[in-house]
């Protein structure tokens, strides 16, 4: 049964991005500080950019690994990867609007260029001695690339996925094992570069050898965790008849075993720098202990505890309930993570979660359902002539 993008379902996103523009008309009237409004547009389109590249990501570890388990449901990671065509651009323009021309918010205050002038009462030799990375024009124009070539990638997975279901056969499927490879090389490098970029450089003077794999850890989870929750709302409505408990169960044990990769990244980067105990290092996590203490505490509750006592059962990783409580705990708890990454450094004391923090969630969430309802509806949600369907089908654990 192909997927039809019913009107209530269009309704509920359109109202959701409805609610997120609310929230910024409500922060402009109410005075709420420019800087916390573009802090807030960077964590959301960050987090949910990141979930839609998992999207991509998962297809390309599928092609280079000859995965056949997954194919059942191959078109939803395929529909959250559609999100990069919206959200990149998104991204972009955020990241912009902090350029010392525009001006329109100093997230990134290493854009000032003072702070690189020997000269200037605002000098920062630490800064300075970055410059030949943290310069606007390299900053702006690696972050041009990873987006371009990531909705390049995005777009022909999607295009080489449907000519194989007019076409059949397996010479498309046997031509992606290449552009899968590519295409994880390309990412193994910039999934650390643009978590350098975009947000460890909001705290210029500190740096963590382990950033990048722990953001990619939070993309990772959180990715999962949405393939999870589309698949398991379409299985209830009555689509993807082939689809059975093992399926879920398998992607409960993804989102398990992330969490607990998750933890340990959290913990090692948090262990390391407590125990070293060096000024410039320990800094990062002072200020989040003093102004942001309960979302850093909540963080391996809502990330590491939870996730791993709800899925720690195997009955529970089939029960359509329990796995999408699980699921709204960690696509939550990792948007609070991406928050404190941002925020403490972008806005300090400054902060709240309230109406603007709250609504603009939920416009990029339903912005982010509304592509990806849109793109299953453009597709057979079977991929019909996919080589191993037929061992998807008979998937057992």
């Amino acid at each position: 049964m192909d997927y039809t993008f019913k009107s209530s379902t269009k309704r509920i996103t359109l109202g959701l991005i409805g609610v997120g523009v609310l929230a910024l008309v409500y922060a402009v009237l109410t005075h709420i500080p420019g800087q916390r409004i573009w802090a807030n547009m960077l964590v959301n389109s960050y987090f949910f950019v990141g979930i839609g590249l998992m999207g991509t990501l998962w297809m390309a570890i599928q092609y280079a690994s000859e995965a056949g388990w997954s194919t059942g449901f191959k078109r939803v990671p395929e529909a959250v990867s559609q999100y990069l065509l919206v959200g990149g651009p998104i991204l972009l323009i955020t990241l912009i609007a902090g350029s010392h021309s525009l001006g329109w918010h100093h997230i990134y205050h290493w854009m000032d260029p003072e702070i690189m002038n020997p000269e200037s009462s605002h000098y920062d030799s630490i800064i300075a001695g970055k410059s030949a990375y943290l310069n606007e024009p390299f900053f702006f124009g690696r972050a041009f690339i990873y987006i371009l070539i990531w909705v390049a990638f995005t777009i022909y997975f999607r295009k080489a996925s449907l000519k194989e279901e007019l076409d059949g056969g397996v010479a498309i499927h046997k031509k992606n094992y290449g552009y899968a490879a590519a295409f994880l090389v390309f990412y193994g490098i910039t999934s650390s570069t643009s978590s350098w970029d975009w947000i460890m450089s909001i705290d210029t003077h500190w740096f963590s050898t382990l950033f990048g794999w722990y953001n990619f850890s939070t993309m990772f989870v959180t990715g999962i965790t949405m393939f999870a929750l589309i698949t398991i709302d379409l299985k209830r409505k009555g689509y993807m008849e082939h689809i059975n408990e093992e399926h879920i169960q398998d992607l409960g044990k993804f989102m398990f075993g992330a969490s607990v990769f998750w933890g340990y990244l959290w913990f090692s980067q948090f262990m390391l720098i407590w125990y070293a105990n060096i000024p410039e290092e320990v800094t990062y996590f002072q200020d989040r202990w003093k102004n942001y203490s309960f979302v850093w505490g909540a963080l391996p509750i809502l990330n590491l505890a939870l996730p791993m006592l709800i899925l720690m059962d195997k009955a529970a990783k089939r029960n359509f309930s329990i796995m999408t409580l699980a699921g709204v705990i960690i696509v939550f708890g990792h948007w609070l993570d991406v928050f404190q990454m941002v925020m403490p450094g972008a806005v300090k004391a400054d902060w709240g979660i309230g109406v603007l923090e709250i609504g603009l969630f939920l416009g990029f969430l339903g912005l982010f359902l509304f592509v990806v309802h849109n793109a299953l509806a453009k597709a057979p949600l079977v991929a019909k002539n996919h080589p191993y369907l037929d061992e998807a089908k008979h998937h057992h654990v």
